[in-house]
């Protein structure tokens, strides 16, 4: 029997907007699980709406080849409606249909409730956008969280569990494989070759693939630090590849519309300024770029924020890179009226790292919750700065 994990967090988000006039968009990475999820919502209505018309497209399934514009999208639906039950429509990748928004937006206007996904960070811009402006709520799905992983191949939380985690990332086909390199990286490869074919690539018609995985590679040597495009030039003309600023920051805008990477901004705490220069970038699943280039320890460290940066996201937070007068905080985390500031560190060895890590902290005024994570097992909190073992922290919800 095919073992499916119950997206809880997502579909507890989702919950509360069934049957209410709002287009409900799922974007996310290639096969992060949004079907799947998809697919939940589609139980959750039937439980929820008991004899519901609910009409489902996917346009990976041969039986929708057919669906490839807009009229035909509607015609498609319009022929399946019902008049005396709730109708709601769900569409997979909507995105590979022209004009799909125009369909979206007559079905709005009749009543319909619509559920979509894509695999595309601009399939809310543009002329769905404007025509649907306050009509529509977004809901980003993200690869398995370091707990859903542990769920889903009933490991328990140890560093061996903690070890697969970090080096395989969270798509969620992984529980049909093996622990195995070979053939897991090998799947792997296949989704990070798609993204780039597919998503990067043909969408927006690059010749130079060579840079492309250059560029990556660069993205994954310098993950945590300082980057920008004039960076990257720079770099690249030390390597006698000319590439000008502006074609570097397309390329790293296509990687961060197909959701392989996230980019991260820079937050003066103090004066609540962000910074436009000297991002972060940090990659949507480890395993994906590790099947592309070996993870190594060495840079444990900054696969230790990469995870972090993700489990805040996966708990919906907004997520900066802080400044506070000439210290680096390296998270800001920000949801509704709560704040948090948090400190990553492989291990807290020796007492200097425990200076800056705390000592950083302690230096900001507010009353915020302030945070160390570690690799550490047992550290004691300082004046009011919590601890977290990195595993226990990454099995949080919050």
């Amino acid at each position: 029997m095919k073992k499916v994990l119950k997206r809880t967090i997502y579909l507890n988000r989702i919950k509360p907007f069934i049957g209410k006039e709002l287009i409900k968009v799922l974007t996310g990475q290639r096969r992060v699980g949004k079907t799947t999820l998809l697919k939940q919502i589609i139980e959750m209505i039937e439980e929820e709406d008991k004899g519901s018309n609910i009409i489902y497209i996917n346009k990976e399934y041969n039986e929708f080849k057919h669906i490839n514009t807009f009229t035909e999208l509607y015609g498609h639906i319009k022929r399946l409606l019902s008049g005396k039950k709730n109708n709601y429509v769900c569409i997979d990748e909507v995105q590979e249909i022209e004009g799909f928004e125009k369909a979206l937006r007559q079905l709005f206007a009749e009543g319909v409730d619509i559920y979509c996904t894509g695999s595309n960070a601009n399939l809310m811009s543009g002329d769905l956008a404007t025509l649907l402006s306050g009509r529509y709520i977004e809901f980003h799905i993200n690869s398995l969280s370091y707990r859903e992983f542990l769920q889903i191949n009933d490991l328990p939380n140890n560093p061996e569990s903690f070890n697969l985690y970090i080096r395989y990332g969270g798509m969620p086909y992984l529980i049909h494989l093996p622990f195995d390199d070979e053939i897991i990286y090998g799947y792997l490869k296949s989704i990070y070759n798609t993204i780039i074919l597919k998503d990067v690539v043909a969408r927006y018609n690059i010749r130079d693939i060579d840079f492309l995985d250059r560029l990556v590679e660069y993205l994954s040597d310098n993950l945590g630090n300082y980057i920008s495009s004039k960076k990257i030039s720079d770099f690249l003309k030390a390597q006698r590849i000319n590439l000008s600023i502006n074609t570097v920051s397309n390329y790293l805008k296509y990687l961060i519309n197909s959701f392989f990477i996230n980019k991260v901004q820079r937050l003066d705490i103090i004066g609540k300024k962000r910074f436009e220069i000297n991002d972060k970038y940090f990659f949507s699943d480890l395993g994906l770029i590790h099947s592309i280039i070996p993870f190594t320890g060495s840079r444990i460290g900054n696969v230790f924020e990469n995870l972090v940066y993700n489990q805040l996201i996966n708990n919906n937070f907004k997520v900066y890179v802080g400044k506070h007068q000439n210290r680096e905080i390296d998270f800001v985390a920000q949801k509704g009226k709560q704040t948090k500031y948090i400190q990553v560190a492989y291990l807290l060895y020796e007492e200097k790292v425990m200076e800056r890590e705390f000592g950083n902290l302690l230096k900001i005024g507010d009353n915020h919750e302030k945070i160390v994570v570690s690799a550490d097992e047992y550290v004691d909190d300082f004046k009011g700065i919590k601890h977290y073992n990195i595993r226990d922290f990454l099995e949080m919800e919050d």
